[in-house]
């Protein structure tokens, strides 16, 4: 078994790359306790795999780069990336199956995209107001 594992978890234009390796329970993100991340929401939604992970978080350390994209798409892509690196790190199928009963787009990257804008219109579906007269 390698000293770590590298995985990758994408939302929208976000791109996180998660580093897996053996440690005491420590979850960076971008260089930060992901304690002290300032969107509490976003912050409980990113703690999910680890909550499903249970007491084997204190086995291991996380270390997540992020970048691209806005607080919620960064929030997901994170999400999908530690999802990823613990189910490869301990190769259980039973965690496995049980993150993807909790939510499969943990371990599915989103591939929705922003439709482009068309022309005649100040978006992708919004057009400028007809007049007859």
């Amino acid at each position: 078994m390698s000293d770590y594992i590298i995985k990758v978890g994408k939302r929208k234009t976000a791109i996180a790359r998660a580093i897996i390796r053996k440690g005491s329970g420590k979850f960076l993100i971008n260089g930060y306790p992901i304690e002290l991340y300032p969107i509490e929401i976003l912050r409980e939604k990113m703690l999910e795999p680890i909550r499903i992970l249970g007491d084997r978080s204190k086995e291991i350390d996380i270390d997540v780069n992020v970048h691209g994209g806005g607080n919620t798409g960064q929030a997901d892509a994170t999400r999908t990336a530690m999802a990823k690196a613990i189910i490869e790190y301990f190769k259980d199928s039973d965690l496995e199956a049980e993150i993807r009963a909790y939510d499969r787009s943990m371990l599915v990257n989103d591939v929705r995209r922003k439709m482009p804008k068309k022309p005649m219109g100040y978006g992708a579906r919004a057009k400028r107001q007809k007049s007859y007269r």
